[in-house]
């Protein structure tokens, strides 16, 4: 199955929601009164920031959200409401009476990444933010920290911007709450601050921040991955330095080069020519890569398999993260008929869910094992994904498994 996380759908508008177990969302009220509801009540309030287009917007709704645990921890301690922050032509009275509040918020609070969840104080006060959706007993991990004035980022933040004299171990804590709560001209500009302060970058606790603030060349981690690639793996792990030094030169070196519009086929040997010269230890493994992604988007499948399976034996090892070795098994289950080719994928799929045991991972696994004629093996996974599912994922494993049983094919041909 592929990572729901990850996918972008076409939805309809999200504004009410009727939970019966899991967290109940206020509808038909002003931000006024959600606000003068919270105080009254004393409790804090928990906002949902979202766009109908939102992927994992709509997994939280679904899926996270229903949850029975979810609504025992928020309904007592939070006022919850949703705020729709796009406009749609299908948009009902309540999500068009919040418009101007959705675009003062918007702008007020800087949300620009989705889903972005606020919460406020009893009193109204802006103390904490999460970016990103979650399992349940995450997001109840993580926004119990709204809850503690010790954790609460904005407090921490205010709290810092009084100090008279800053300290590294204070600047890197907060570039790294920061960064956490997704505020990235604070830390962008705390990054610099607490960088600048030190004379060693190769201990490790600096890489380990580094990793966490390096994303273009331009940054001072970058000469670091590049040039320390041992010293950075022994801190991270094996093949760590090159994955962040890939990734970044084909943002920079091989997309910046696409023809626009999508239409003409890139000239690959022109982008691996300059890669070549200008990052000769890293521009084979960053043009396989991008060659994968690209036949992949292109569904040029012929060539998807050949790339995709060079990639993972000559790079993918080491750096492969859970959701990109799931990403690519499942792709090739689905479009690749090379048996050989799948049951490479096979082992790909066994990594995936080695230390997380993700049922989506595993529900990707038991269609590989099945479309490979290990059937027993592949009933026996998928009921232990749909055992550890929730929600519209569970349901979804439930039908795959009767598949199984009945010995229908669970792809297309």
């Amino acid at each position: 199955m592929r990572y729901i996380l990850r996918l972008a759908f076409l939805l309809g508008p999200l504004g009410v929601f009727g939970q019966n177990s899991g967290v109940h969302f206020e509808h038909g009220l002003t931000w006024k009164e959600v606000q003068a509801k919270a105080k009254a009540e004393n409790k804090y309030i928990f906002m949902d920031c979202f766009t109908t287009w939102c992927g994992p917007c709509r997994y939280m709704a679904t899926t996270i959200f229903p949850q029975q645990e979810m609504g025992d921890y928020f309904n007592p301690r939070y006022v919850s409401v949703k705020v729709q922050m796009d406009r749609t032509a299908g948009d009902n009275e309540d999500v068009k009476k919040w418009y101007d509040d959705a675009t003062a918020i918007e702008k007020r609070y800087g949300v620009n990444a989705y889903p972005t969840f606020l919460y406020f104080s009893p009193e109204g006060k802006l103390v904490h933010r999460v970016v990103g959706g979650s399992d349940a007993k995450a997001f109840i991990a993580r926004s119990a920290e709204a809850l503690d004035p010790e954790k609460q980022y904005y407090t921490l933040m205010e709290k810092f911007n009084k100090l008279p004299e800053k300290q590294p171990a204070e600047i890197r804590k907060m570039a790294l709450a920061a960064q956490n709560a997704y505020d990235p001209v604070n830390a962008a500009a705390l990054s610099n601050e607490y960088i600048a302060t030190q004379k060693d970058l190769l201990t490790k606790e600096n890489i380990e921040f580094l990793k966490v603030f390096t994303s273009s060349s331009k940054d001072k981690g970058f000469g670091v991955f590049l040039e320390h690639p041992d010293k950075v793996d022994a801190v991270l792990g094996k093949g760590a330095a090159a994955d962040k030094v890939v990734r970044i030169i084909t943002k920079e070196e091989i997309y910046t080069r696409l023809p626009h519009g999508g239409s003409a086929a890139p000239d690959m040997d022109a982008i691996q020519a300059g890669l070549a010269k200008k990052y000769p230890a890293f521009a084979d493994q960053a043009m396989t890569r991008f060659k994968v992604q690209y036949y992949q988007s292109s569904k040029d499948w012929k060539n998807f398999q050949q790339e995709v399976v060079k990639y993972m034996s000559k790079y993918g090892a080491g750096t492969a993260s859970p959701e990109e070795l799931n990403e690519f098994a499942w792709t090739v289950f689905e479009n690749c008929p090379d048996m050989s080719c799948v049951g490479e994928a096979l082992e790909w799929s066994r990594r995936s869910f080695k230390d997380n045991n993700n049922p989506m991972f595993m529900d990707t696994y038991a269609n590989i094992l099945y479309k490979m004629g290990r059937k027993n093996e592949a009933v026996e996974w998928e009921q232990k994904a749909v055992a550890l599912a929730t929600g519209d994922e569970k349901a979804s494993m439930q039908g795959t498994l009767d598949k199984m049983n009945k010995g229908e094919k669970t792809w297309k041909d």
